[in-house]
């Protein structure tokens, strides 16, 4: 295990150096950051403009999207610290990609307020991978996949935005979409027997309440991350429509959720997550004319999918596919995004200078002017493409890269190392695992676990198995 950890540290150390050598050769402050640039815009700089709603994304990318994902009973330090390690990661390489793909001027490239949202769109982009994996992968094998995702998501949004001219402001497509199906095709290469049925995959009462932590800063702050990017009208929308879809989401959840469930109880898997759907389905969508009540119908249509999936098509793709999916990204963000590319389109079909006034050229810039290239039906054909074309970068960006980690030199974690923070960090209270067993299972029950902690402790005196019995249960 120390040459792993020196593994880990070594590839780090070296990223962040080049980082440093890429940002002092090529990175520079945008004109509204310097002493001596002009704000020559006509209003506020752009930190005041935009920091209100960067602070509300950064919130979601730290403590939201970390602490959804710590529901897994023995791998809470690996939800939490990971997703630190990779947003972190994240937002200073796609800084430099973002920058080196959109074009240097001067030989640089400026660095704004919304390039930072930016960023941490891109690690938003990783995280939602991170989580069809989480307890699957090790560190080093994560930062390779964040390197690697970073720059196929930047390109593919490129392609999307910039010679497609599609919009997606709360990036049903280009954020949710490729993450979700990025994940995914990394976890279908990754699959082993041990990922399924594993008794360390669980939940507790306690690793949920915290999850739902996640969840409810992602709720409240979901309105800023779709309108993180626009502003006046636009903005005002975006908030609009999805702090209405997000309402209709959650109670739409609730309903389903009882109506699926056999004793007519409401599952936490849900809550946790489906509750969200709203927010990423009615991204693409965000700022356009849709209307509150199309806002609230596209938040009800996300949580019967969103939920339904977790009931039926997680454990579809799982026994069927052999594709195990922790943290049920597909249902949170790959078919309410797939959802939101085709609400984007069917929107872009009504999208007319009537209805949208000078704010047309700014949202469907190729509907504009007095012989616009395109008619709102072929920007709806647009649309459309530019789904399809993330659904195939993602997907078979996140096979090849799947692949790639394979590789030994990557740490693959052992099976008894999987869903367990015990490999990764130091002063966790669980322990090793002989013959697919926690050791904790062979002490006697009711006795205390030295250095342990309350959940530690908890199962040890709820478990009155012998160790025969416990691989049976395990298995």
């Amino acid at each position: 295990m120390a040459w792993f950890r020196g593994k880990l540290s070594v590839v780090i150390i070296i990223s962040q150096i080049i980082f440093i050598l890429l940002f002092g050769l090529f990175g520079s402050y945008s004109d509204e950051a310097t002493p001596t640039g002009k704000n020559d815009m006509g209003h506020a700089n752009a930190i005041n403009r935009f920091y209100g709603v960067f602070q509300d994304v950064h919130v979601m990318i730290f403590i939201g999207f970390g602490f959804l994902m710590t529901f897994l009973k023995k791998y809470g330090y690996g939800s939490v610290g990971f997703n630190f390690l990779l947003a972190a990661y994240a937002v200073q390489w796609s800084t430099i990609v973002r920058g080196l793909i959109s074009g240097l001027n001067g030989g640089k490239f400026s660095i704004s307020i919304e390039n930072l949202i930016e960023a941490d769109f891109s690690a938003a982009v990783v995280l939602i991978s991170f989580g069809a994996i989480l307890g699957k992968s090790s560190p080093l094998q994560l930062i390779i996949m964040t390197i690697i995702e970073v720059v196929l998501s930047v390109a593919n949004e490129y392609i999307g935005l910039s010679l497609l001219k599609v919009t997606d402001v709360g990036g049903s497509m280009f954020i949710h979409a490729f993450g979700a199906y990025f994940g995914l095709g990394v976890a279908w290469v990754l699959q082993r027997k041990a990922n399924e049925d594993n008794a360390k995959e669980g939940s507790t009462k306690t690793s949920d309440l915290f999850s739902m932590i996640g969840t409810v800063f992602l709720w409240m702050f979901w309105p800023s991350f779709n309108g993180a990017l626009v502003e006046e009208d636009s903005r005002h929308r975006a908030v609009i429509n999805t702090y209405f879809s997000l309402a209709a989401c959650c109670i739409t959840t609730f309903a389903i959720s009882a109506l699926s469930n056999k004793d007519g109880k409401v599952e936490m898997v849900a809550i946790q997550n489906a509750t969200l759907a709203g927010g990423v389905a009615v991204g693409t969508s965000a700022d356009l004319m849709i209307n509150p009540w199309g806002a609230i119908t596209v938040g009800a249509i996300a949580a019967i999918i969103s939920t339904l999936g977790f009931k039926f098509c997680t454990p579809f793709l799982c026994e069927k596919l052999k594709l195990h999916d922790t943290c049920g990204v597909h249902n949170l963000h790959g078919l309410p995004g797939v959802l939101g590319g085709v609400i984007g389109a069917i929107a872009a079909t009504f999208a007319t200078e009537d209805l949208y006034g000078s704010s047309l050229g700014d949202i469907f810039s190729e509907l504009s002017g007095t012989a616009p290239p395109r008619t709102a039906g072929s920007q709806a054909g647009y649309q459309i493409l530019a789904l399809c074309i993330t659904l195939g970068i993602s997907f078979v960006g996140g096979l090849v890269t799947g692949l790639l980690l394979k590789l030994n030199i990557w740490d693959e974690p052992q099976d008894a190392d999987l869903f367990d923070d015990y490999p990764f960090w130091d002063d966790v209270s669980t322990g090793p695992i002989e013959d697919g067993v926690d050791v904790r299972y062979k002490r006697i029950p009711g006795q205390e676990v030295e250095g342990g902690n309350e959940n530690a402790n908890e199962d040890v005196n709820m478990t009155e198995l012998t160790k025969g019995a416990a691989a049976e249960a395990a298995e």
